[in-house]
């Protein structure tokens, strides 16, 4: 019987004692992450405003290189060489003009250069010729086959008033007719005749 009451008031005391909880233990439990409203907010403003800055950069970059395709580099355009220009064009612009511009340099007066699609002197054949008068020393015909400065070429001399009396070939041997050339053999031959003083 005294057994059985021990028993009874070990079961007792177990069923009063109240449960004892660590304090420590229970604060680290109950320890949770503080979200709030205006943090998700916050976090998602951010990563909108993260991925609009994105976007916009790209857009930017398209309309970069959009531009920079559209609107290429455009190169000057390179002058061609005016031996290169119109028969006609090279003649009238440059050949004559610079003729008359040497001749004046070293003293003498052109009175009449033009250039004609007409009788070769002496030859007779029909040819683009360039005539030209200079005052009190010599007439010469420069006379090219073709409407082309590279065609077969010839010379023709004579003094004032005098009507030419021979016929040379002009340039044969060069591949490459350039304008200096031209005036070069042209004074080349007026002064091999003694028809101008030019050293």
């Amino acid at each position: 019987m005294q057994d059985n009451k021990n028993l009874q008031n070990t079961d007792n005391n177990d069923a009063t004692e109240p449960l004892k909880i660590d304090s420590g233990t229970a604060k680290k439990n109950d320890i949770q992450p503080n979200f709030t409203k205006n943090n998700l907010n916050a976090d998602n403003s951010n990563n909108e405003n993260q991925n609009n800055n994105n976007l916009r950069s790209s857009i930017d970059k398209d309309k970069e290189i959009n531009t920079q395709s559209n609107n290429p580099t455009i190169k000057p355009k390179k002058e061609i060489p005016i031996e290169k220009k119109p028969f006609k064009e090279f003649i009238n612009d440059h050949l004559i003009p610079s003729l008359v511009q040497e001749f004046k340099t070293k003293g003498f007066k052109v009175e009449d250069i033009n250039l004609k699609n007409t009788t070769r002197p002496i030859a007779g054949d029909e040819c683009w010729v360039i005539y030209c008068e200079i005052k009190d020393i010599c007439n010469f015909w420069l006379s090219f086959e073709k409407e082309d400065i590279s065609s077969t070429k010839s010379i023709s001399l004579s003094k004032p008033k005098q009507k030419p009396s021979i016929i040379e070939s002009f340039l044969i041997d060069e591949k490459r007719i350039t304008l200096k050339l031209i005036i070069s053999r042209v004074l080349q031959r007026l002064n091999g005749q003694k028809l101008i003083g030019v050293n």
